[in-house]
């Protein structure tokens, strides 16, 4: 059998971890393994390179991916759709590591061109709906939390409120977590929108109560909410392939906004692509290695269309047009219980 390995989307800690896994389990049956290079873009292009057991070794704790990435989406390229399925007919089965998008893409091609692929789930904004958690989430959550007990020494130390941002995309799975876990005084996310006036009135209760500092965690898709009904959300005019626009920076306005409405000096931190970067945590080497075994066995069993997942503790097989049939949203109550430490 020759099976086919592609990484899509933004990357992400534990990437490695999953290649590695199934490459594995694959080279030990003594099957063919490809990787394809730059996501759906190796496909369009035909750029492969084989892999064995020597480019796996020592990977695990690696970053990124060895086989690199790309945001492509074959279905907006004209002729993309036609070169990618003439390549996947030199593959019995491909295994599509990614996103919403890169996963979105392999649900398309299996539910309208019967192609062999199965899916693993990645991202670090924990936002697919078929999975309880995504690997990379876990690593991003703690340097963001990491991050955030840092800017509590400097904001104590100044007498200032402090604005942390954080990648999320349309989510706020990233800024509930490490806000909780960093003990944020505030936290603000896309799904369940805080006017600018709450925000400020629970930083001016604080300092009322004697506490002359403040932590203020955003998710980079929030927008920007008022009492009077007003609201803009902070984004750049590029837009990648599947439509979506690039945010970042609305902590800037966030944090012009509070120091405005209370008079106490604010600085904000954009956490960026840190929180996407370096080695993957022990839980997300530990999950992303779960998903790329499942993976492989439903490759073995000829369960196409599947994805590998995590229900509980286990890991087990859903559909992929399930798991991207819509996001998966912080829900009310969780957001709820992080109020439960706001002001």
């Amino acid at each position: 059998m020759r099976v086919g390995i592609l990484t899509g989307g933004g990357d992400c800690p534990g990437l490695n971890a999953v290649i590695r896994a199934v490459a594995r389990q694959a080279l030990d049956g003594n099957h063919d393994v490809v990787g394809v290079l730059h996501g759906w873009r190796g496909l369009v292009d035909g750029t492969t390179r084989p892999l064995s057991a020597r480019d796996i070794s020592g990977i695990l704790p690696r970053g990124g991916t060895i086989l690199r990435t790309s945001r492509t989406n074959p279905f907006a390229d004209a002729g993309g759709l036609a070169r990618v399925l003439e390549n996947l007919a030199g593959l019995d089965a491909l295994v599509a590591i990614g996103g919403e998008d890169t996963l979105g893409v392999a649900a398309r091609l299996h539910h309208e061109h019967a192609a062999p692929v199965v899916g693993v789930p990645k991202t670090i904004d924990n936002d697919l709906r078929g999975t309880d958690y995504t690997f990379g989430f876990d690593t991003a959550v703690t340097i963001a939390t990491e991050a955030i007990d840092r800017l509590h020494s400097t904001a104590e130390s100044h007498d200032r409120v402090m604005v942390c941002e954080v990648m999320g995309r349309q989510t706020g799975w990233i800024a509930v977590h490490a806000g909780m876990a960093g003990g944020a005084d505030v936290i603000l996310i896309p799904e369940h929108a805080m006017t600018m006036e709450r925000c400020c009135e629970l930083i001016a209760h604080r300092h009322a109560r004697g506490k002359d500092f403040s932590i203020v965690v955003v998710s980079e898709g929030y927008e920007l909410t008022f009492a009077s009904g007003e609201s803009r959300r902070v984004e750049s005019g590029d837009r990648d392939a599947f439509g979506h626009a690039r945010l970042g920076g609305i902590g800037t306005d966030v944090a012009a906004e509070i120091e405005h409405r209370t008079g106490f000096e604010t600085r904000v931190t954009t956490l960026g692509h840190i929180q996407r970067g370096g080695s993957p945590t022990a839980r997300d080497r530990v999950l992303a290695t779960r998903y790329g075994l499942r993976a492989w066995e439903l490759v073995e069993q000829g369960r196409f269309g599947e994805m590998a997942a995590l229900r509980g503790d286990e890991i087990v097989a859903v559909p992929l047009a399930e798991a991207v049939a819509e996001l998966k949203v912080v829900p009310e109550e969780l957001y709820r219980q992080t109020q439960a430490f706001f002001g």
